[in-house]
């Protein structure tokens, strides 16, 4: 499957065949307490056997950091409760990997939204730092970036970069870009992970200045990172 577009200065080609799988999951709330964490014991335990078998279930890990499984409370400001991604070494293991933690108890926490996509982009270079904000951007190019020149999509690509550009030099990092048009009909998935709240909202004010949704149509989700099987079972972290 060839690229949908080219690599710039920030964003380097990738392809290593590794493949996110992006949830949006809604809480259920109708067994109690006691039953919840049985079923989340088995979603941990079915984690366990991911990491193993190669995947990343955090966003640090794809930085060469920590695996220990994270998601973003997402909540206090959408219309589903837990956000993130994992990166299984495939697509094959990827689709596997969401039948075996549905199976596993997941589908008895929350109903979800899988989203599959091969690596097209690299991580971007950064620094380890604290960085509690999760950002999850979809995108799908809009019929304005159809009918654009080559040459008009090279210029917004440039003037994209600088926005990008600028995440970087203020503390944000970037999980590379995968693509997801292959099953869905979004087109890109991006995740930045940033230190402040406040700099995510300057990000964007960035990225609208520099004209960068004039291409695109987008859903955002916004959250604080928090381990996983705490945001499935407690809907916080416990």
């Amino acid at each position: 499957m060839s690229s949908l577009t080219a690599p710039t200065e920030v964003f380097a080609a990738e392809t290593d065949g590794r493949c996110a799988v992006v949830f949006l999951a809604r809480l259920r709330h109708l067994e109690g307490p006691s039953v919840r964490r049985r079923h989340g014991e088995r979603v941990a335990e079915q984690l366990d056997r991911m990491a193993d078998a190669g995947w990343s279930l955090s966003v640090d890990h794809v930085f060469g950091g920590d695996n220990a499984p994270t998601g973003y409370a997402s909540g206090f400001a959408h219309d589903v409760d837990v956000v993130g991604a994992f990166e299984a070494p495939n697509a094959a293991e990827a689709l596997e990997g969401t039948v075996a933690l549905e199976d596993a108890g997941w589908a008895a926490l929350a109903r979800t939204e899988w989203l599959l996509g091969v690596r097209e982009f690299a991580p971007t270079p950064a620094e380890h730092g604290d960085r509690p904000w999760g950002f999850v951007a979809l995108w799908q190019w809009n019929d304005a970036w159809q009918a654009a020149s080559a040459d008009e999509v090279r210029a917004y690509d440039a003037d994209c970069d600088v926005a990008f550009r600028h995440d970087l030099d203020a503390g944000a990092r970037i999980a590379g870009r995968h693509r997801l048009d292959w099953a869905s009909r979004w087109h890109h998935v991006g995740i930045w992970e940033t230190p402040t709240f406040a700099m995510l909202d300057r990000a964007m004010r960035d990225h609208e200045r520099v004209a960068d949704f004039a291409f695109t149509t987008s859903r955002h989700y916004v959250g604080r990172r928090a381990p996983l099987v705490d945001l499935l079972v407690e809907g916080h972290h416990a």
